[in-house]
């Protein structure tokens, strides 16, 4: 009896390590790649880059003319003239240093929120992939998270198609 109880035991732990999900991947970047709406974003994130970046030249300008200015009558004025000019000056350096750091995070900002429908419309694919096709996990290629994998589990082809787009 006892002898059956450990070969039952046995048995048990054996199948249960058996029992793992069943995990497949899935490249992000080369299905966002091919999105038709990919290329809309970059052309609109493209164009918000060039507003930015006039906008930070026109700045630039001013800052340029404003000195050219103060150089030319500093002579001309008064010791508190030229305190308060040479302050006009550093707030308008200040301005423009500023817009130029926060021009990377608004340019960031305004690719996420446009990229945000993407990757929506894309995990929803890979849920209803997973769901169908039994796996517990799926996990992504494009960060070179793991050594290696089999192409055999790769959905990334699933996905592709589901969205429409033939490779």
């Amino acid at each position: 009896m006892r002898v059956k109880l450990i070969l039952l035991g046995a048995f048990l732990i054996s199948a249960l390590s058996f029992a793992q999900g069943k995990v497949g991947t899935v490249n992000m970047d080369l299905i966002v790649s091919k999105m038709p709406q990919s290329k809309t974003v970059i052309e609109r994130v493209s164009k918000y880059a060039v507003r930015l970046d006039s906008s930070l030249q026109a700045k630039t300008a001013a800052y340029s003319n404003a000195i050219k200015i103060y150089d030319k009558t500093q002579e001309s004025l008064n010791e508190e003239q030229k305190k308060e000019k040479y302050a006009e000056l550093a707030n308008m350096e200040k301005d423009m240093n500023n817009f130029r750091t926060n021009g990377s995070k608004l340019l960031q900002i305004q690719r996420d929120q446009l990229m945000r429908p993407i990757y929506k419309k894309i995990n929803e694919q890979i849920i209803a992939i997973a769901k169908e096709d039994g796996y517990s996990q799926i996990l992504t290629t494009d960060r070179n998270e793991f050594a290696y994998f089999d192409e055999n589990f790769d959905i990334t082809n699933k996905v592709l198609l589901k969205l429409g787009i033939q490779e």
